[in-house]
């Protein structure tokens, strides 16, 4: 037996501690000089308050206690800040600046590779001025990390009222509002169009809907969202362009004004934000540095309506990530520069290849290395590398930083369920998800759920599986098979299978029939969050792919 510590968790040994607990001095100093004291909360929180204040970010660890209380682990410090203020602060203690410093703990499904346990280091102004509170924070932000050396850092802002008061316009009903919301929380901008498309909207609004999550650049790009919402007939006063003005404005005034740029695919959380979102990134990281933004709602829920409330939190471990604080001695910083190093793409090996060299090459990438890399692994061709990777593995590299951008069905990044930014739809690569069953043994997968209660389904895809499952309302057991899932049914081991087919041929040879359809599936082009919002080549490639599959279907 391995003597260790459980799967996500680990030991900080002394010399890895010294750097942590430097930088925490640094950060700690930044938020003493502006007033911030500290406060801490419980480890274990009672779930249902916290619920009650908003959105659990992550899945949270649970226990019941000998009550029979639910409690959960912290999986985040600024609902437990938001608990504390209105539970033991009164109005009088307001406005409040409070910071503090302490691990929270996120359950992640096994072999993805991350951790379960990080350090969060962050602020909260409560009940300080509307527009100021932003400014207040943002500023703060940049000036912790230039206090802490951190290289190129990119502060990225965004807002949910736009969108939120463009799916309050009367066209707009609560099943599509719900729709778009979810896709828009998902990052995926295709099943976004899709939605849109299907509600047959005004033009302007269409529009609007498809263009605001693609809006990005300096704060010109606010007057964009004007001139989209004005179309859509959306107020003034609704907008929330004037924060996002007021923003920039209140940041240039100040001693360490850094630089905003803005981009609204950022926008998520719609129960949990009420207005500007903002996320610090850095150059070779995969992940944000930091994240905050308004969160009014979440006061209310507690009880202390009309309280400004605005924050971030910065990641400890990320940081030491970028500044090499590893606690060795010969352990650099890394010193990665976007623009100067190649754009590197994930490219899918199998049936997926010959058509995404197709699309690459009509997008005007360089790829006569790519047409027969033998045993290679990375193909390096002028300002590009490509990464050939599995289509099932190429979310994970990309997610990871392993690749910018890539190239899979849409079936992948189901499965993998990482945090993506799901950009084009390809066209390519159409299959169809079905459900298929014996053709002799019509009616017995229904009669064994009439008494067993469950549909028994073997499948290579448990999540697109579960997710079907759950939209017709039956409850499913799933064996998870790697090959010739066919034989499920036919060897009694399974009711069903739900399996990807194209001509039927492997079917009818076994014998099976569809019964129904899952999902049809093409080919994406995705990006990794930080990536996509501080790359514009991975933008100008995505815009370039988008027009060659339309010219490609005229």
């Amino acid at each position: 037996m391995v003597i260790g510590t459980p799967r996500g968790f680990r030991d900080i040994l002394p010399g890895e501690a010294r750097a942590r607990e430097a930088i925490r001095d640094k950060v700690r100093a930044c938020f003493d000089a502006h007033g911030y004291v500290p406060v801490e909360t419980p480890l274990l929180e009672d779930r249902s308050v916290l619920e009650r204040a908003g959105r659990i970010k992550g899945s949270p660890f649970q226990l019941f206690d000998s009550d029979n209380r639910l409690l959960m682990l912290r999986p985040d410090l600024t609902l437990p800040i938001a608990r504390l203020t209105a539970q033991r602060l009164g109005r009088a203690d307001l406005p409040a600046r409070l910071r503090y410093e302490a691990p929270v703990v996120r359950e992640q499904g096994a072999l993805r590779g991350e951790p379960r346990q990080f350090t969060q280091l962050g602020v909260e102004l409560i009940g300080g001025a509307e527009t100021d509170s932003e400014v207040e924070v943002v500023t703060l932000l940049a000036e912790t990390l230039r206090a802490l050396e951190v290289p190129r850092v990119r502060i990225v802002a965004g807002s949910v009222r736009p969108l939120l008061a463009l799916l309050e316009t009367d066209v707009a009903d609560a099943s599509l509002r719900e729709e778009v919301l979810a896709q828009v929380h998902a990052s995926n901008l295709v099943a976004l169009d899709e939605a849109v498309d299907a509600a047959a909207l005004p033009r302007p609004v269409a529009r609007a809907l498809h263009e605001l999550p693609r809006l990005h650049g300096d704060a010109s790009v606010i007057d964009c969202v004007d001139e989209l919402l004005e179309g859509a007939c959306v107020p003034a006063e609704r907008r929330g362009t004037a924060e996002l003005r007021a923003l920039v404005a209140g940041v240039a005034g100040t001693d360490a004004a850094p630089e905003l740029s803005f981009d609204f695919s950022i926008i998520n959380s719609f129960d949990y934000y009420t207005g500007i979102i903002f996320k610090a990134y850095v150059d070779g990281v995969a992940a944000s540095l930091a994240s905050g933004g308004r969160y009014d709602a979440v006061l209310a829920n507690l009880g202390m309506p009309a309280t400004a409330a605005c924050g971030f939190a910065l990641s400890l471990e990320r940081l030491q990530e970028v500044l090499g604080a590893c606690g060795a001695a010969d352990a650099p910083a890394p010193n990665v520069n976007i623009g100067a190093r190649p754009l590197r793409i994930a490219v899918p090996k199998g049936s997926l290849f010959a058509p995404t060299l197709a699309a690459l090459e009509a997008a005007g990438l360089p790829v006569d290395d790519l047409r027969d890399y033998g045993r290679k692994l990375i193909i390096a061709a002028g300002d590009v590398e490509y990464v050939i990777v599995r289509a099932t593995d190429a979310p994970a590299f990309v997610a990871h930083g392993g690749a910018d951008c890539g190239i899979c069905g849409s079936d992948s990044l189901i499965e993998a369920d990482l945090d993506l930014l799901q950009v084009a739809d390809l066209g390519y690569g159409a299959c169809r998800f079905i459900v298929a069953e014996p053709a002799d043994r019509a009616g017995q997968a229904e009669r064994a759920y009439a008494w067993r209660g469950a549909m028994r389904v073997a499948t290579k895809y448990p999540r697109i599986t579960q997710a079907y499952y759950d939209r017709i309302g039956q409850q499913v057991d799933i064996l998870a098979l790697h090959g010739n899932i066919e034989l499920g049914p036919i060897v009694g081991m399974t009711d069903r299978i739900v399996d990807i087919t194209a001509t039927g041929t492997t079917l009818r040879e076994n014998n099976l029939v569809i019964v129904d359809d899952v999902m049809e599936c093409t080919a994406r082009f995705f990006a990794g969050p930080a990536a996509y919002r501080c790359d514009a080549r991975i933008r100008d490639l995505a815009d370039r792919l988008a027009a060659a599959t339309a010219k490609k279907g005229e």
